[in-house]
């Protein structure tokens, strides 16, 4: 009885806490809509466009914040604020590399993130092993097929070795994301990759002009962020809860 008891009281906890994240996270619904409503790509570059671009990645992060405390801001907080640093310097073309390289910087701190002990540690099996090899040669594959481009573009002596670094930054944080058998974690990497594949067609040209095209980059952008940010949090929770385990 007292382990059915126990178990009912826990499954309250989860769903206040789930209740609970999802109010928190209302704020991070609202600016997003607000920001497709504007539709600031349309519009030409400004500060009002770059602030109301990265309002729903800052408030994710103050979210996340508030939920993990200070250990989170080396980890996802620290991403999520290099990320909005990306959103607003790619209001302007000009700073597309500078973009960039926040963006990088981001994807280390969620690799590292992702490599501590806040998510338990799994053995590689042999489907986790073919994941990692499907997605290291997707990477590697795309990176070859977009060369050609690369060099066409004004600045190709830079871009070549940027991009390159980037693919292998944004390949191993996905990778590291399917160690941690987190279901929101690994598909925020997963959604950050089809946005940052969509982005890079369209920028580099290699593609025509597609219909919704920016709609597609920023909806899954967007949503790989809060899947990670509450892939975190959800991160936080199971370990204390098995921490709490042990204790009893």
């Amino acid at each position: 009885m007292d382990i059915l008891e126990t178990d009912a009281y826990d499954r309250r906890q989860r769903r206040n806490m789930s209740c609970a994240l999802f109010f928190s996270l209302l704020p991070f619904f609202l600016s997003s809509a607000v920001y497709f409503y504007l539709w600031t790509p349309e519009s030409s570059p400004s500060i009002m466009s770059a602030a109301v671009k990265s309002a729903p990645t800052l408030l994710l992060a103050a979210t996340v914040l508030s939920w993990n405390g200070g250990q989170s801001v080396l980890g996802v907080v620290g991403g999520l604020l290099f990320s909005a640093v990306g959103d607003c310097c790619l209001i302007w073309p000009e700073l597309f590399l500078h973009g960039m390289g926040a963006f990088a910087v981001a994807h280390l701190m969620y690799s590292l993130t992702f490599l501590s002990s806040r998510y338990a540690a799994y053995s590689s099996s042999s489907w986790t092993r073919l994941l990692y090899l499907i997605l290291f040669m997707t990477g590697g594959g795309f990176y070859i097929y977009l060369y050609p481009f690369l060099q066409k573009a004004p600045n190709s002596d830079l871009l070549i070795p940027a991009v390159g670094v980037y693919t292998v930054l944004i390949t191993l944080m996905g990778t590291l994301a399917i160690r941690t058998h987190h279901t929101a974690t690994l598909l925020g990497s997963l959604f950050f990759i089809v946005s940052d594949l969509s982005l890079a067609l369209q920028v580099f040209k290699v593609t025509a002009p597609i219909y919704h095209g920016q709609t597609i980059v920023m909806v899954t952008y967007y949503l790989a962020q809060l899947l990670i940010a509450v892939g975190d949090v959800k991160a936080v929770e199971s370990k204390d809860d098995f921490s709490k385990w042990k204790r009893s």
